[in-house]
């Protein structure tokens, strides 16, 4: 498989891609069709929910908060039961407490905040994944940019995967949302819209930066209350 098989169709999403196929820093690559990463699925169409069921998906990972779930829902559990949905919400127990503890903070060091405020939700989100069964994982927020972006980086991190593509695979998606974002919110500022779905490399390298001086990924990991096991299980997502 190549790059450009990367990007997944599933009607009506913006943002989704295998995390398969990226080059480590011992040569290797990751594994296709193991973990994938998108916005969210209350977006999909009928025809969007049969693709992701045909592509073999066998657990979707919500990172919503509940009130945006409430507002809409993930179509999986009514469309396609045969799919495991858990709901795993990232960041802060609310909007609110997110804001709060994220206010001010440049995009470029989001992740930083992240790792430093939110131990016990990536905890759970990354226990949830280390316990899921075998077959392709699906984890999602409403963009698919910061939440996402942040599992999916952590993931290839402890993978090795090499630095540059770690970060490309996080700036992708300004471009994969940017014009689909002009157009859902033609109303708005579009510098606003840009800088919204902007996610810049440095926020990458700067989160590498980070887990270095906490010893390493595996240390942070280890910090946060996962174990040995959870480690592993957790890294052959991506390795054999």
């Amino acid at each position: 498989m190549h790059n450009s098989e990367r990007l997944l169709v599933f009607p009506s999403l913006l943002n989704a891609r295998d995390l398969g196929g990226y080059p480590t820093v011992d040569g290797s690559q990751t594994r296709w069709r193991s973990l994938l990463r998108s916005d969210d699925l209350a977006q999909l169409t009928p025809d969007g929910v049969q693709a992701l069921a045909d592509y073999g998906v066998k657990t979707v990972v919500d990172l919503r908060w509940s009130e945006e779930i409430a507002l809409n829902p993930s179509p999986i559990a009514k469309e396609a039961p045969q799919i495991r949905y858990v709901h795993a919400s990232l960041l802060s127990a609310t909007p609110a407490r997110w804001r709060e503890l994220s206010k001010r903070c440049e995009k470029e060091m989001w992740k930083c905040v992240v790792l430093e405020q939110v131990r016990s939700e990536l905890k759970e989100v990354l226990n949830v994944i280390a316990s899921a069964p075998a077959g392709p994982l699906l984890f999602h927020c409403v963009a698919g940019k910061d939440r996402t972006g942040i599992i999916a980086a952590l993931m290839l991190t402890l993978a090795e995967v090499k630095p540059e593509s770690i970060a490309s695979d996080y700036a992708e998606s300004t471009q994969m949302l940017g014009d689909a974002y002009l157009k859902r919110y033609k109303d708005s500022d579009p510098q606003d819209v840009l800088e919204n779905v902007r996610c810049p490399e440095e926020g990458v390298h700067n989160m590498l930066a980070y887990l270095k001086s906490q010893g390493g990924i595996r240390e942070y990991f280890k910090k946060i209350g996962l174990n040995e096991m959870q480690i592993a299980r957790l890294r052959g997502r991506l390795r054999d």
